[in-house]
């Protein structure tokens, strides 16, 4: 998988949601927003608010007068990335007392968390700002209410609209008169809305809004969501790539205390402009194959323009459009040459240059239509991120990883420097006296737990592993597997160049399958000329309906060969296949390995079970979910369910639905539920009894359509199956991408937590039923835990057997002999999710649905 799909998979590179310089308007460029001021929000932070949303109780409390204020009016969509707001534990009865487990033993540990040892425990008020004539720009806003030090005081916050200050104004009611630097007279009418109290979870938004300005007063700069230094960057020239160092944080209230969650985050620029880039494709490949390649390779990037330090997405090259283009800036026409070096002091070199097109989807001013395209400048805009190239590179990524792959010591050096930093610097100091904010100097100190190792059973033995690697790769060798059906009828398909290798292969397959317990007869041999349409016709030749298994070795990774074997093995002629490139069968000494872990995928593939761990809950069904983003398909969403078919674990049934964007992913998922039920019922001769659902790919903020949206779908297809049928059933979100990390001590220095580690206290949330298990070995880096959410729960399962369960499914993944990161069906949907909006852009075959065909 390529690292620029991979962060697709995950919904990564999608728009941003920025405004830009030359916005445009149908065909004509329109007016620019005014650029933020110095030390103001920029960004996809800006208008946005900080993170934390309001609660029912909170949203009671605004007054009438505040409701009726337009969103657009008052700072725009509010996305809470922190999914505040949304009590799921109250309505479970067994987690009310607690949520924490038992088993296993204590681990002392630290994280990166830092409480907030005294905070505000006055009332703040909170105002709406009105202006009259209306206040496109918010730097405007801000620098015309900000002239009136006097009446307002020195402490206070304002985010364009709202205004947050520590004492109350004479009257509810306050008008204040300011003047433009173009003597235009400007009325602005500040009303009181709101008086919260310190409990209340505006005041959490309100404390992100203040540690931002922190952020900021330290010389640091937005883009997107984290804050970065560009004044001490990490620069490898050798690959034309600079490394801004910066920090995620978020100020969120935790089981016991409000805390400051924050962790190190690297943005990674190229040294190249897009200009620059453009440049040197149209030398590689001529003039007249330029727009095209250019197009496919530009579209979908992610830039950032330095003169605001924000980040666009391209959607479109404007081919006709130039820097000497004009677009109406207020009342008159200004060309976008002129319009850089009035604003951002900056002259255009090239004025031959086309246009880049981004797309806007922040709306226009109060609450009106988006204000249109932007129009960005390639000489302006520079490339961030990795290309697949790059990333398929091993130098590039080595001398990265030496940079941003931190061991936990380095780490946690890192993060307690910063908050020494904020306590040394003055201004930063003053900014949060002012307010009342005090953070602790040191790291919070917590207690987990690590939960017993499993043991793994494999055909007619049993065995335990080292827990420290989480590997058994060594001990499952020579250990015949659970069941495989015997290969009598399958095809191997090489080029004549690779045509040794082949035979190697398949001599060591005939070796290594035999201590495996795999029965394989010699394959037949079917080769083909170097190009996609003599493998496709050697295929269609040769493959018969009672075909096993296809094997293809590839003479390169190049996609085009891989997704022409897939569609057609996966969509029209339903076979299991493996494709292996030559360059990993070229390697004699490490070809037993290689052979051993392709005849264990092959088996897999055609239904064979490897091994199972001990799960003791009786007709037990478990799904995974996970979806992937297809941007070639016209933006569809593919949306995978994976779900157990037997009490082992060890077989399972997998669907995948491609839908159009903006329709739920659990629309199409529903019926897939009803056929993994349906599956399972001819399995067994008897429905599941208890449904555990693991819903993988949630986003940030995307928790609140899981909870009141997918649940209910997930209770109709269970209803489908007969009004008398009621299983017990829990939801459970799992999420990868967080920022929480956990430090414990071995030997006298910072280390990472052992596989099983489970933290369920101090860093939870209150109002969720959640734990983080650290489940995986890295053997490089710092660890990252996986926060589970059970969102759902009439299981009544105690949470100590939720977790272990949980831990457990991390085991039975088959692709690798080791545990992982998530639940094996999440890992399972992800690989499915991925292969189809990868390569075959349509459902697979149904007579592939019992199948792991995908692995």
């Amino acid at each position: 998988m390529t690292g620029r799909a991979r962060a697709r998979s995950r919904g990564r590179a999608r728009g941003q949601e920025t405004t830009a310089p030359g916005a445009s308007q149908a065909r004509e460029p329109t007016p620019a927003p005014a650029p933020p001021a110095e030390g103001e929000l920029v960004g996809r932070g800006r208008q946005k608010g900080a993170p934390g949303a309001f609660s029912a109780e909170a949203v009671l409390q605004i007054s009438a007068g505040f409701q009726q204020v337009k969103l657009g009016e008052r700072g725009g969509r509010r996305r809470d990335f922190n999914d505040a707001g949304i009590n799921t534990r109250q309505a479970m009865e067994h987690v009310k007392e607690s949520k924490m487990g038992t088993s296993g033993r204590s681990i002392p540990l630290t994280t990166n968390f830092f409480r907030i040892l005294s905070r505000p425990q006055w009332v703040l008020y909170q105002y709406h700002v009105d202006y009259k004539p209306p206040m496109e720009s918010r730097r405007l806003r801000s620098a015309l209410l900000y002239q009136h030090d006097e009446a307002l005081g020195s402490a206070r916050s304002f985010d364009g609209a709202l205004l947050f200050l520590p004492h109350r104004l004479h009257s509810k009611e306050t008008v204040l008169h300011s003047e433009t630097r173009n003597g235009e007279k400007v009325q602005i009418t500040v009303t009181l809305t709101n008086e919260l109290p310190p409990t209340s979870p505006v005041c959490i938004q309100f404390y992100n809004i203040i540690f931002r300005r922190i952020l900021r007063i330290l010389d640091m700069q937005q883009i997107g969501r984290n804050y970065y230094n560009p004044n001490d960057p990490l620069n490898i020239p050798q690959h034309r790539l600079t490394i801004w160092p910066g920090y995620t944080t978020t100020i969120l209230n935790y089981e016991k205390s409000i805390m400051l969650c924050t962790d190190v985050s690297h943005k990674v620029l190229r040294s190249e402009t897009v200009l620059d880039f453009m440049c040197n494709l149209r030398q590689q490949c001529g003039n007249q194959r330029f727009p095209e390649i250019c197009a496919k390779e530009l579209v979908g990037l992610i830039v950032l323009t330095k003169y605001n330090n924000k980040t666009y997405r391209i959607d479109d090259i404007a081919w006709d459009h130039t820097p000497n283009n004009t677009f109406k800036k207020g009342d008159t026409d200004i060309s976008f040459k002129n319009y850089y070096k009035a604003q951002y002091s900056l002259d255009i070199k090239d004025g031959n240059q086309v246009l880049l097109i981004s797309h806007v989807k922040k709306l226009g001013p109060s609450g009106g239509p988006p204000p249109g395209p932007a129009m960005l400048v390639p000489e302006l805009c520079y490339l961030t991120g990795l290309t697949d190239k790059m990333r398929a590179d091993f130098n590039i990524m080595k001398d990265l990883s030496t940079h941003t792959r931190l061991s936990p010591e380095q780490r946690e050096g890192r993060l307690n420097r910063f908050v020494s930093n904020i306590q040394k610097n003055a201004d930063a100091q003053a900014e949060l006296d002012k307010w009342g904010l005090n953070f602790d100097k040191a790291l919070l100190n917590l207690t987990g737990r690590i939960l017993p190792a499993e043991r793994l059973y494999q055909g007619p033995k049993s065995y335990d592993y080292n827990p420290s690697t989480a590997d058994w790769s060594r001990e499952m060798r020579g250990v015949p597997v659970i069941s495989s059906p015997p290969m009598n009828d399958w095809f191997m398909f090489y080029t004549r160049r690779n045509g040794n290798e082949a035979q190697s292969l398949l001599q060591t397959l005939g070796k290594v399958s035999t201590p495996l317990g795999i029965r394989m007869q010699k394959a037949i041999m079917v080769e083909y000329e170097d190009y996609q349409e003599s493998l496709l016709r050697a295929l269609q030749q040769n493959i018969r309906p009672q075909t096993q298994m296809v094997v293809v070795v590839l003479p390169s990774n190049r996609k085009d060969k891989y997704d022409c074997v897939k569609k057609y093995l996966c969509v029209e002629c339903p076979i299991p296949s493996q494709c292996v490139v030559s360059r990993t069968l070229s390697k004699p000494q490490a070809l037993m390995t290689v052979a051993t872990k392709i005849a264990l995928q092959m088996a897999c593939k055609m239904g064979g079970e490897l091994w199972s761990v001990e799960i003791p809950l009786k007709q037990l069904m478990i799904v995974g979910i996970d979806c992937y983003h297809d941007i070639s398909a016209g933006k569809r969403s593919i949306g995978a369910l994976v779900a157990s078919l037997n009490n082992g674990m060890s077989r399972w049934y997998s669907k995948c639905v491609l839908q159009h964007k903006g329709q739920e992913i659990m629309d199409g998922l529903k019926m897939a539920l009803s056929g993994a039920l349906k599956d399972y019922l001819k399995f067994n001769n008897c429905l599941p009894s208890r449904i555990i659902v693991y819903r993988d790919g949630v986003g940030d903020g995307q928790l609140h359509s899981v909870v009141n949206y997918e649940v209910a779908q997930i209770l109709e297809s269970i209803k489908s199956m007969g009004h008398d049928y009621l299983p017990k059933l829990s939801v459970v979100v799992v999420k990868k991408r967080i920022s929480t990390r956990f430090f414990a001590f071995t030997n006298g220095k910072v280390d990472n937590p052992p596989p099983g580690t489970v933290v369920d206290s101090e860093v939870t949330r209150p109002e969720w039923y959640d734990f983080y298990i650290v489940s995986q070995a890295v053997r490089s880096g710092s660890v990252s835990p996986t926060h589970y959410n059970v969102v759902y729960d009439t299981s009544g399962l105690k949470p100590d057997h939720m977790q272990r369960l949980t831990y457990k499914l991390c085991h039975m993944y088959y692709n690798w002999q080791g545990i992982i990161r998530v639940p094996a069906p999440c890992q399972y949907a992800h690989k499915l999710a991925f292969l189809v909006g990868q390569s075959i852009h349509k459902e697979p075959n149904a007579k592939l649905e019992d199948l792991l065909f995908y692995l």
